[in-house]
């Protein structure tokens, strides 16, 4: 990590942050989940960049990109992306993204199908049956509170080891970059998913996907959001998506259980899964 290089690019005038592991490989971009931030990918990306330029890109509103007023949906988020991956001159990148992270991912994939080579989408929010506007707004205010109230009370310290509790299979690695991630997210990002909302349904996204995807999934009885069924969907919906479900995991999959995580998309990312 002491040779990771960090920086900003200015895409739709908003401050995009980054870091980035470099050499003269192929470009891994990685977007991450709400509330997080980038360097909440540091210990898959010391793996990754062992054959991978690896990117990790703060998302807006999280660490230490810009927080403008405006759209947080996954449609923004992809369009960011997408005007960092033309600013740093990434040929063909491959994209990598957990939840939040896996939606945006989706819909770049889906709305601009020239720019990614391969896609891995962890544990994307794709439900069988939506919350309504109503719901999804009351949720999302629910956990914006919940964070201010963290934010202005709790430690890094203490949000830590509130993680470590609630989060035992987790590496210990984790819970610095996590913890830090709480403190910095700027709570305009629960606009995501809110009514009005550009953003097409993941039953509208997946059909237009056009490069070999894999969807890594959890098991719902430990928190994990894509079911079997959905996943079945899917499959049925796109042939150029394939899908793999990782035993033991909820919805942090590649923390929860992180060398089946990097074993399988390193084989994908590479063309031989």
């Amino acid at each position: 990590m002491q040779h990771w290089s960090a920086d900003d690019v200015m895409v739709n005038g908003v401050k995009i942050h980054f870091h980035r592991t470099g050499g003269d490989k192929a470009p891994l971009v990685l977007c991450h989940g709400i509330t997080d931030n980038g360097l909440c990918w540091t210990r898959a990306a010391g793996e990754l960049e062992k054959q991978y330029d690896v990117i990790m890109v703060d998302a807006r509103g999280h660490g230490l990109s810009d927080a403008p007023e405006g759209s947080y949906h996954a449609d923004s988020h992809a369009a960011d992306v997408v005007g960092l991956i033309q600013a740093l001159g990434l040929e063909k990148p491959r994209l990598m993204g957990h939840s939040m992270g896996a939606a945006t991912v989706a819909t770049l994939a889906a709305t601009y199908p020239d720019v990614p080579s391969r896609i891995v989408l962890e544990d994307p929010p794709w439900r069988a049956v939506e919350r309504s506007p109503q719901e999804r707004a009351a949720y999302m205010d629910e956990w914006r509170q919940m964070t201010i109230t963290r934010q202005n009370t709790k430690t890094e310290a203490e949000i830590a080891e509130e993680g470590r509790t609630a989060n035992p299979k987790w590496d210990a690695s984790e819970f610095e970059p996590w913890s830090h991630a709480k403190k910095q997210v700027n709570p305009q990002v629960f606009g995501f998913g809110v009514a009005p909302a550009p953003t097409l349904h993941w039953r509208v996204l997946v059909p237009k996907i056009t490069c070999p995807t894999l969807l890594v999934t959890g098991d719902p009885e430990l928190g994990g959001i894509v079911t079997a069924e959905i996943a079945q969907e899917v499959t049925q919906a796109n042939g150029h998506i394939q899908t793999a479900q990782i035993a033991n995991a909820g919805h942090n999959i590649r923390r929860d259980q992180f060398w089946p995580y990097v074993d399988l998309v390193l084989a994908f990312l590479a063309g031989t899964a």
